[in-house]
């Protein structure tokens, strides 16, 4: 378990919602991905457009997610996500998302991402990578 938290608010635009201005349930994919990125923006001191080139990967490919929803976001809330990678493996990282509403938690989001590089053989194909041991550092 790490110990680097990650924290941003944001408040729901009508286009995140369903007709009844409840968050249409892709939408949290959506934003616990740009959590992701900016949480490794952030413990890395690496704008995001500069993580790839710096560790010479393609980026934090997404190959699981899954969220439990507990409680609806609307139209208007502003609401809370707190982030943080709960494992790190040799090459494959669980990132977990929590987002709260009114400081109650609505939904539980998990996803795993693989340190992704270009094959070396076959540079349009991808391969998970090991994740540098800098890069575990940072986040505690």
């Amino acid at each position: 378990m790490t110990s680097f938290t990650f924290r941003r608010s944001l408040t729901i635009a009508w286009g995140d919602c369903d007709p009844a201005g409840i968050v249409f349930n892709p939408r949290f994919f959506e934003m616990f991905d740009a959590s992701s990125w900016q949480m490794f923006e952030a413990a890395l001191g690496v704008k995001r457009q500069d993580i790839n080139a710096r560790y010479g990967i393609v980026g934090i490919a997404l190959v699981d997610a899954r969220a439990n929803f507990m409680k609806p976001a609307r139209f208007g809330d502003t609401v809370e996500i707190v982030s943080r990678v709960k494992e790190f493996r040799r090459s494959s990282f669980e990132v977990e998302h929590l987002l709260s509403v009114g400081g109650e938690l609505a939904v539980e989001g998990n996803e795993t991402r693989v340190w992704a590089a270009r094959r070396a053989d076959d540079p349009d194909h991808i391969r998970a990578a090991a994740i540098p041991d800098e890069v575990i550092k940072k986040f505690g």
